[in-house]
């Protein structure tokens, strides 16, 4: 059982990275270099003996010594025009944002209460603003509610505190975030069709995988491609649906890519097309 399981999922994959061929609708994703994974760093003795006779030598000299890099200043509450979002701006947008009776009706990955937060970014200005150094400072944020499948937009004015747009979106599929990713890798490794993963992680290391902060990840987003793929995965797409591109840290890759993961039901499926 084992060598099935590691022939069709084990593969324990060398290389800087894995071409990915499927019949799924997927976001452009840049995979992780494979930085990390044979470096071993530092040089012989003789060579860092060297450099620091010649570095004693440049001194004698009256050589300048190497410039001191000046602590960054520390961020104000607000930016200026198109500065990027500060910490604090990033924090009032999330409280702006989602009224209390929103956030209660909503659920995040994890299950819990409120929508999980995909992103905060600084909005273009509008068209009769580009060239007004006074427009005010608006940011958009994107939740994604797990309670009825939603993407959730807001616009909001960073000079007045007001939301301005709110959009609504049923079947859209942004880049996972984080959290996402990181659900994504604990159901891979909790179901029986991760012991592949599993296996691989443990021949690599020597040591067990039981959680995603063992794994390097990139994710992509997975949408439902009629007869190519079990009936659990039909839904993909108007459900939240993830494959993952797993690694070991400072390891090789391991292949993962006929698991598709259903977040919206916390289902695992395998790709049969």
């Amino acid at each position: 059982m084992r060598t099935t399981v590691r022939r069709h999922l084990g593969k324990v994959v060398a290389g800087t990275a894995i071409a990915v061929a499927a019949t799924a609708v997927m976001v452009g994703i840049t995979l992780p270099g494979t930085a990390g994974a044979d470096d071993k760093g530092g040089g012989t003795t003789g060579t860092g003996a060297g450099q620091a006779a010649g570095r004693q030598q440049a001194d004698a000299a009256g050589a300048v010594a190497p410039g001191v890099v000046e602590r960054a200043p520390a961020e104000g509450a607000r930016g200026h025009g198109r500065d990027p979002l500060t910490d604090d701006e990033t924090a009032r947008v999330e409280r702006i944002a989602l009224s209390r009776q929103q956030f209660n009706a909503a659920q995040d990955v994890d299950g819990d209460r409120g929508p999980q937060r995909l992103g905060v970014d600084l909005a273009e200005p509008r068209a009769d603003e580009v060239d007004d150094p006074d427009a005010p400072r608006r940011a958009e944020v994107s939740f994604y509610d797990y309670r009825n499948d939603t993407l959730l937009t807001k616009t909001v004015n960073l000079d007045t505190g007001k939301v301005e747009a709110t959009g609504v979106q049923h079947g859209v599929q942004p880049p996972l975030g984080p959290a996402e990713q990181n659900e994504v890798a604990r159901l891979l490794i909790a179901d029986p069709l991760g012991a592949g993963l599993r296996a691989d992680y443990k021949d690599a290391t020597g040591k067990a995988l039981t959680s995603p902060g063992q794994l390097q990840l990139a994710s992509m987003v997975y949408r439902a491609v009629p007869g190519a793929e079990p009936a659990a995965l039909d839904k993909c797409g108007e459900h939240r649906c993830a494959r993952l591109l797993t690694k070991v840290k400072n390891g090789p890759w391991i292949d993962t890519r006929s698991l598709v993961v259903d977040l919206s039901t916390g289902k695992v499926a395998r790709l049969t097309g």
